[in-house]
């Protein structure tokens, strides 16, 4: 049991880290092609902002789970052979 807990903690882990670098990542390529835009939609359309800010939360969400899964399940197909 205990062996089994071990693996699953690291496993945790490392998805932990993973997921923290893509986010990270996502965070900087916002900020860096969209900070212009979103500031201005800020300034002159709030509403429009909230909108477009919640549409950013949930795709991230999506995108980036999606993308971690996918990375996982390629890592582990590679580790069972």
């Amino acid at each position: 049991m205990k062996a089994e807990t071990s693996t699953t903690l690291r496993a945790f882990l490392i998805e932990l880290v993973v997921y923290g670098i893509l986010v990270t990542g996502y965070f900087f390529l916002v900020l860096l092609f969209l900070s212009g835009w979103l500031q201005e939609l800020h300034l002159h359309h709030v509403k429009v902002y909230a909108l477009v800010a919640i549409a950013l939360l949930i795709g991230q969400a999506v995108l980036l789970e999606s993308l971690t899964t996918w990375l996982f399940r390629l890592l582990r197909g590679r580790r069972s052979e």
